[in-house]
């Protein structure tokens, strides 16, 4: 699931990559990838890809062309 995310970040925007699988080594290729793609910062965490900044519409696309579906 894609969404963007504000509440409790003291007012800091994320784009949050949920459901994904727990895999810590393909989450940190992802997340390399996406955040070059996207020149943001972001963190890894247990099944969950955190990207700094509203990032929806360019992850969506970079996800799409790895055959993953983006919903959310």
């Amino acid at each position: 699931m894609l969404r963007i995310e504000s509440k409790g970040r003291g007012g800091s925007t994320v784009t949050v990559l949920d459901r994904l699988p727990d895999n810590a080594a393909f989450l940190d290729k992802l997340a390399g990838a996406l955040k070059r793609s996207c020149a943001t910062g972001g963190i890894v965490r247990r099944g969950t890809i955190e990207l700094a900044g509203g990032m929806r519409e360019r992850v969506r696309p970079l996800l799409v062309k790895r055959c993953w579906s983006a919903g959310g």
